[in-house]
């Protein structure tokens, strides 16, 4: 496997870290990698494949409910490392109970495709299964944490202190080329809790996500208030969402909403768990 930049020139902080990764998957004898698309298990499946080769397998959960790109962006880095890629469908709206969008909704979605990915592992024999949770996401509302502690799931990047910024800065420097992807929480965190999800939902804020993506801007998300569409850009390009104020309206009231609001506070991370606290 080749990286570009060769792993040499790795800075000294760097590459411990990065040997810091490959020995935990060495300690495998083999794993399967619950891959996102994104940056944080990009990197794991980069570390599997250097640590394990051919003994280990990524698998992208393709749903309504992911972001756009993310089996593009999964396709993308397996060719450039050329670590095996394997894309399992599975429609999270056919449960009741994550429809009905409760406040726990990550934790019923994380232990229905662990145990997908599980059954997987049994079947094909291989020993360990393997998500990409980091240090920083023990600081916000994770119930799909539970999941992981439930299945015997593990998470090197958290159990090794990686926090977004080193996970990033690794990655850039392998070459990897997901290294300056958004994250990209699946669609579902659009919705209140106690929302219900639902595909004519997921397509209305897919639909408004891509065009404002299109218009140039960087960080969006969509939030889902059944009529209402509240729209959340990075602080600094707030002006810039007003000043195409009437476009965008139009836009958005095409797509089924009838109100379209500026969240004025900005983008932030799980702003919809603000209610819980």
């Amino acid at each position: 496997m080749e990286f570009s930049p060769l792993e040499s020139s790795l800075s000294p902080e760097l590459r411990l870290r990065w040997e810091s990764l490959l020995e935990q998957f060495r300690e495998f004898s083999s794993a399967i990698v619950a891959f996102s698309g994104g940056v944080d298990s990009g990197l794991l499946c980069a570390a599997a494949w250097r640590a394990l080769g051919t003994r280990m397998l990524a698998v992208v959960v393709r749903s309504p409910v992911e972001s756009t790109g993310d089996v593009a962006s999964a396709q993308a880095l397996a060719a450039q490392v050329g670590f095996p890629l394997r894309v399992i469908d599975y429609d999270d709206l056919s449960n009741p109970e994550f429809v009905s969008n409760p406040p726990d909704r990550c934790y019923i979605c994380k232990l229905s495709r662990f145990h997908l990915l599980q059954d997987l592992a049994v079947k094909e024999g291989f020993a360990v299964l393997v998500e990409g949770s980091n240090a920083d996401d023990l600081k916000d509302y994770r119930p799909g944490r539970q999941a992981v502690m439930e299945t015997g799931t593990i998470s090197p990047l958290q159990k090794l202190g990686f926090t977004k910024v080193e996970i990033r800065a690794l990655s850039k420097a392998l070459g990897l080329s997901v290294w300056d992807r958004p994250s990209a929480p699946c669609l579902a965190t659009r919705f209140p809790y106690g929302s219900a999800v639902t595909h004519a939902g997921l397509r209305q804020v897919a639909e408004g996500e891509r065009h404002l993506h299109e218009l140039g801007f960087q960080t969006v998300r969509v939030r889902h208030h059944g009529q209402l569409a509240r729209l959340e850009v990075a602080p600094d390009e707030i002006e810039h969402l007003v000043s195409l104020r009437q476009p965008i309206s139009d836009y958005f009231k095409s797509l089924g909403f009838h109100y379209v609001a500026v969240d004025l506070t900005g983008y932030r991370q799980g702003s919809l768990n603000e209610v819980l606290k």
